[in-house]
């Protein structure tokens, strides 16, 4: 089971898809008007979204945009057994919002169903075989080859991990329902706190794919979760993290295109430079401090950096917002090791950089 593509519930799909063309480096994949609702792709490397816009008030793009802000309404997951899954997921309580159906397309077959998931998310489970559209009816959304987008010069390569935010004492249920229902596994879990707020987190993992999903609750009533649930008015996709090859050149194309990325205390580079295992070299550290980077390792692989910046939020309301993380792969005695986790060693600065704007915004302390 691995990511297929997100939908996005938006107010104008086609001004929204401009905006992640013009300003994210992202490009069209096709469009589609089916049942009262605007389809408009977009792709970059492996990250493909679908933004979604309400031609009339009665479908369920206008539903959700009338319980919640623009954000995430689907995370769409690719199987390789649909019935089987479909079954799983029935026997474990989940919503079948629709059976399986399927379309025999001029290059391939693409069987589907959509299950509810956590308060209005939804996930919509696909079966592929042969070249399919994303989907049914859409046959100019077809998946570009990743060689066709390197014109853009984006750097970004997939969708590293999505983040779903969970009232407080929901964790646990929402751990125990993805495991039954989707069979992911719990890994780390987290706290961090701070004299204003705090937060708990769990990271979900497939085992077959390595699909990564982390979950947060707040702990405090002034969180930057419990604001976010707040706005949002209930659970949804905090985050999604993309995946960069050059952290520090897409920063530069960002902000060259005025995307507003969280700004860093700049008392975390001063301690960056006194953490335990710290193999950067000067150089390094002027140049992370300078793009505004947060950085972690693990202590037994210290030059294999993570590297990652967020921006602020997307859209008007301080809700969804994008991670950008860079996983560097060095070769040491001829293995290669890959840079893993989610950067536990940043999560103090991240989220007391969190706050600053949440004290911006007058929503900590209000």
């Amino acid at each position: 089971m691995k990511i297929d593509h997100v939908r996005f519930c938006v107010k104008n799909a086609q001004s929204t898809r401009d905006w992640f063309i013009n300003y994210l480096g992202f490009v069209s994949i096709g469009s589609c008007l089916s049942r009262g609702i605007r389809f408009e792709a977009v792709q970059a490397g492996a990250i493909v979204f679908v933004l979604c816009s309400s031609a009339n008030s009665a479908n369920q793009v206008a539903k959700f945009l009338q319980q919640h802000p623009p954000g995430v309404w689907d995370v769409v997951f690719q199987v390789e057994n649909l019935q089987q899954q479909v079954e799983r997921a029935i026997a474990q309580g989940a919503k079948l919002l629709q059976p399986i159906q399927q379309e025999t397309q001029a290059n391939g077959v693409l069987r589907w169903a959509v299950i509810g998931a956590i308060g209005d998310l939804v996930h919509t489970l696909v079966e592929r075989h042969g070249i399919t559209s994303l989907l049914p009816n859409a046959e100019t959304m077809l998946a570009l080859d990743e060689s066709l987008l390197q014109a853009k010069n984006t750097h970004l390569l997939q969708v590293d991990h999505v983040v779903l935010n969970v009232p407080t004492g929901q964790l646990e249920p929402v751990v125990d329902w993805y495991g039954k229902v989707l069979g992911f596994k719990p890994q780390q879990k987290f706290a961090i706190q701070t004299p204003y707020s705090g937060l708990c987190s769990r990271v979900l993992v497939h085992p077959e794919s390595g699909t990564q999903m982390p979950v947060n609750q707040p702990t405090s009533p002034r969180s930057q979760i419990q604001e976010f649930l707040d706005v949002n008015r209930g659970v949804g996709v905090q985050h999604i993290a993309l995946e960069t090859r050059d952290l520090q050149a897409t920063i530069q194309q960002f902000r060259q295109r005025q995307i507003p990325l969280l700004k860093v205390p700049e008392h975390y580079y001063t301690a960056l430079a006194k953490r335990m295992g710290n193999a950067l070299s000067a150089v390094q550290l002027s140049a992370i401090a300078a793009h505004q980077i947060l950085v972690d390792w693990h202590p037994n692989e210290p030059t294999a950096l993570l590297q990652q910046t967020f921006t602020e939020p997307i859209f008007s309301e301080p809700t969804f917002f994008f991670e950008l993380i860079q996983r560097q792969t060095i070769a040491n005695n001829g293995q290669t090791n890959r840079a893993y986790g989610f950067g536990e060693g940043n999560f103090q600065a991240l989220f007391e950089a969190m706050e600053q704007e949440q004290l911006r915004r007058g929503s900590l302390l209000a």
